[in-house]
């Protein structure tokens, strides 16, 4: 299928919330994690979503030339080319853009969707980050409320942090403590300044002891019962069950119980990045240490161009990443669910 189009991306968020699961979104920094994402939601037969940060979007542009816009515009050209080979829908996604990376970021990302739907074609990405988390309430709903705008206008969602994830992820970095954890006060200002779709639509990550990086099961203590609460009380104020489209950031480390009830709370994207990390980096040195001496060539050999060619160690990388991504669509409900089925 070709990359969701704006109505499909909407029809995708929308089943999810309706049925309570949620779509992996797959960090990818280069074609072939793309594709390794791309086949896992296949095997699934799940759609989802694939998604770029500011450091995967400058690496994609080269190591030495980083570019984010460069990097974002040629993963979304050549992932809206092979995602015509694969039976789901796939959307594309910028990933958290904090406010010093808006203008050489989110922004001329916006302005490149906007001319492309004046010409009648679809926006580039389906979706695109603010993380205002380091700013006041104030300022980072003020600068929301800005984008939405322009998000609505390209037909593109808009996703916004309320509250912060802990830990460290492309050099942002935030302590582990109290500020982990949105309260509903938090929540009655964001619907207040930004409305509940009217003004365009915006999905919410509200924070419940969310932390960035490498983490055992049950280290990360995770409140999804905060999630329940916020949803409760403003969506009583609102008259409406569940108001928020509720996004998952820093899941490594969760329990399979700690994501499902964040999913009955109405999460319906959650991001994957560092299991799928490992899940492509350790087939390759596995390749690499159980062919030492194909890929080097020892005490003056050649080697074995079969074991040092990038495709030989490359496909089972993606394999690996494929299978983890599978993993992730089975967690999250989303198995089975694809628009396509």
């Amino acid at each position: 299928m070709p990359i969701a189009t704006p109505e499909v991306y909407a029809e995708m968020l929308d089943k999810a919330k309706q049925n309570r699961f949620a779509y992996p979104a797959i960090n990818v920094s280069s074609s072939q994690t793309l594709i390794a994402a791309i086949r896992g939601f296949a095997e699934a037969g799940s759609d989802g979503i694939v998604q770029v940060s500011t450091g995967g979007a400058e690496y994609l542009s080269g190591s030495t030339v980083k570019n984010m816009v460069t990097g974002s515009v040629a993963l979304a050209a050549y992932a809206h080319e092979v995602a015509k080979n694969y039976p789901v829908n796939i959307a594309l996604h910028t990933d958290h853009c904090p406010k010093d990376k808006l203008d050489g970021f989110v922004r001329p990302l916006l302005e490149i969707s906007a001319e492309r739907v004046a010409r009648g074609e679809n926006p580039l990405f389906q979706s695109h980050m603010w993380d205002g988390s380091a700013v006041p309430l104030t300022e980072n709903l003020e600068i929301a409320k800005d984008l939405l705008a322009k998000t609505a206008a390209a037909k593109i969602v808009l996703e916004i942090e309320v509250g912060v994830v802990g830990g460290e992820e492309d050099g942002v970095a935030n302590e582990i403590n109290d500020k982990l954890y949105t309260t509903v006060e938090d929540g009655l200002a964001t619907v207040e300044a930004l409305g509940t779709g009217e003004n365009g639509r915006y999905i919410t990550a509200l924070t419940f002891g969310n932390v960035h990086g490498v983490y055992k099961p049950g280290s990360v203590k995770l409140r999804p019962e905060i999630l329940k609460e916020i949803q409760d009380q403003v969506g009583a104020k609102l008259g409406k069950e569940r108001p928020f489209d509720l996004v998952f950031h820093g899941g490594s480390g969760s329990t399979l119980e700690e994501i499902r009830a964040a999913v009955d709370h109405g999460v319906i994207k959650m991001n994957v990045d560092t299991d799928t990390q490992y899940a492509f980096t350790r087939p390759a040195a596995a390749h690499m240490f159980s062919n030492y001496d194909g890929v080097l060539k020892v005490d003056g050999e050649v080697g074995n161009k079969r074991a040092y060619d990038p495709r030989a160690w490359g496909k089972a990388a993606e394999t690996g990443m494929a299978a983890r991504v599978g993993e992730a669509c089975e967690s999250l409900r989303s198995t089975g669910t694809s628009l396509n089925a």
